[in-house]
């Protein structure tokens, strides 16, 4: 796993406070879209707990319909509801899931978290049939916390 060299460039892109927060945030996408094989779709998506909505900020890969989703629906959605990571090793076996793509297999949602409270998700969907581990897990937690730090 490629984790520990992306834990440095991701620290790198986040320092550099010439770009906004969503330009680095995309940058993030884009490395780790690029980086990890069977990241084919990444994307932070914020909540506005008004609403109960979610709302697409920066993403890398094929641009989706779903830029607005409802707290509760689909896998991002229920993310926003339970506070927890969801891993969807089979997305056809999940009835509450939303269809972005043909190809993807499997997604995988974790909760960004800033003074306790879920602001927001980092949502991956692959193409591959259940690729992911607990380390992609941690890695992501982590990745929220350096997320949520620049914000």
């Amino acid at each position: 796993m490629p984790f520990d060299n992306l834990r440095h460039k991701v620290t790198t892109i986040l320092a550099n406070n010439n770009e906004t927060e969503e330009q680095r945030m995309t940058e993030v996408c884009e490395l780790l879209q690029t980086s990890i094989g069977y990241y084919d779709w990444v994307g932070f998506y914020f909540a506005n707990h008004e609403t109960q909505t979610l709302h697409l900020k920066s993403f890398a890969g094929e641009p989706t319909d779903h830029i607005v989703i409802p707290f509760g629906k689909g896998i991002c959605g229920q993310v926003a509801v339970s506070n927890e990571n969801f891993v969807v090793t089979d997305v056809k076996a999940q009835n509450n899931y939303i269809a972005c793509s043909i190809y993807v297999k499997a997604e995988i949602v974790v909760p960004l978290f800033k003074d306790g409270k879920n602001i927001g998700q980092i949502d991956i969907d692959s193409h591959t049939e259940d690729p992911f581990s607990i380390e992609d897990e941690r890695f992501l937690e982590w990745m929220n916390e350096q997320i949520a730090a620049i914000l």
